[in-house]
């Protein structure tokens, strides 16, 4: 730990910018930005970076908003995604969910949590390392604010590495954790098994062959395979759920030909996607019915219209508990804030493409709770961004020493 670092002065930095990450917070909400439409929100988040002094803020062709504070050849990032799922059923919130609510303690609205605290302690925990002369000289400090995470997580962070040339030494993830510290999670795949049939009357159903009938033996072996799935003591297990069904006739009076489900996936440490397909692809109603499983691919343009091409396959990541990023957040916790739980993500993150397809070491640390990304009602503390700015803020210094 550096012993020049004034911890006191960092904390006293975050909690005097308490305000201003309330009221930034409350804009973002109030600017709908569901995947494929962060317009919006991406140039507010560019506006203040720049009444902030960021060194130089921009948006890339993806529509991925990157500030960078600090001139060293080195980069430390910190990831926050920008946009939200939409809001569901009306009728299960107790708010207007894009006004938005305010108490001395909360915040309330879409993405409150899931994940636009974490942009605004990032945002902010920058700009306390400005104030503070705490970014060191070999390095820059980015802070994105990323598109697309919750339609394809980890995309964003394929076009900054390949397109945009960025590659960080490791990557804060601004992700709820609960005022704990992440350092990993499972990976996931959206997987397709599609079967066909022999359409006819439906009057006379003999002379057809149903899909949906065959798709209802698999559906039975797919259940069965989740609990014989590869289990790891530090992630869990790897699971699989059947998420949609489908199918298709010449009409409500015909026999289905053809039936198809969606699964969704998740992949332990020490599974591969290779691996995954080939279990389902091996089981005996899917070979009995000559079944096809494959994965779904993902094309749908950005908000500036940059089409960027993938597969629906995200990778599972860990990083050790004595890695230096991991070393780095913990002691900068610890020395403001007492001992943290070290542990991992339930849902999935853009690391999947940082650590999963690059290798570039990842961490996470943000505010809010786990519980309430997706859900009705969700809201964020104003205490866990004071909390993340001032750990946020600490975290190049102690990790350069």
């Amino acid at each position: 730990m550096r012993e020049d670092m004034n911890f006191q002065a960092i904390k006293e930095a975050a909690e005097g910018y308490k305000p201003a990450m309330s009221a930034f917070l409350r804009d973002l909400i109030r600017l709908p930005g569901e995947s494929c439409g962060e317009e919006a929100v991406a140039r507010r988040v560019l506006a203040e970076m720049q009444a902030l002094g960021y060194d130089r803020a921009e948006i890339d062709p993806m529509g991925n908003v990157l500030g960078f504070m600090g001139s060293g050849e080195k980069i430390i990032a910190f990831d926050g995604h920008i946009d939200t799922v939409g809001i569901g059923e009306r009728s299960n919130w107790n708010f207007d969910p894009y006004e938005g609510y305010e108490t001395d303690e909360e915040i309330g609205g879409r993405g409150a949590s899931d994940q636009l605290g974490g942009v605004v302690s990032a945002v902010y925990g920058a700009k306390i390392m400005k104030d503070l002369g705490l970014i060191p000289a070999e390095y820059t400090v980015l802070v994105t604010g990323t598109v697309q995470e919750e339609d394809c997580d980890g995309l964003c962070w394929q076009y900054i590495y390949q397109e945009d040339k960025i590659k960080p030494e490791f990557v804060v993830i601004t992700e709820p954790t609960d005022g704990n510290i992440y350092r990993g999670q499972r990976g996931r795949m959206e997987i397709r098994v599609e079967v066909r049939g022999v359409s006819c009357h439906g009057s006379a159903p003999e002379r057809g062959d149903n899909a949906i009938y065959k798709m209802a033996d698999i559906i039975l072996e797919l259940r069965d395979l989740n609990e014989r799935l590869h289990y790891d003591p530090f992630l869990g297990k790897g699971t699989l759920a059947v998420s949609e069904l489908f199918s298709g006739s010449p009409s409500r009076c015909a026999v289905a030909d053809m039936a198809a489900v969606s699964i969704d996936r998740r992949l332990t440490d020490g599974e591969t996607w290779q691996g995954a397909l080939e279990e389902i692809r091996a089981l005996p109603s899917v070979k009995k019915y000559n079944a096809e499983v494959t994965m779904y691919p993902y094309d749908r343009p950005s908000w500036t219209g940059l089409v960027y091409p993938t597969e629906c396959y995200f990778p599972t990541w860990v990083i050790a508990e004595d890695a230096a990023p991991t070393k780095a957040v913990v002691a900068a916790y610890r020395a403001m804030f007492g001992e943290p739980k070290v542990d991992k993500w339930t849902f999935s993150t853009n690391g999947v493409s940082i650590m999963g397809r690059f290798g570039i070491p990842c961490i996470g640390f943000g505010p809010g709770k786990e519980a309430q990304a997706h859900a009705p009602n969700e809201r964020n503390w104003k205490a866990d961004l004071v909390r993340c700015a001032a750990v946020y803020a600490a975290v190049p210094g102690l990790y350069a020493k």
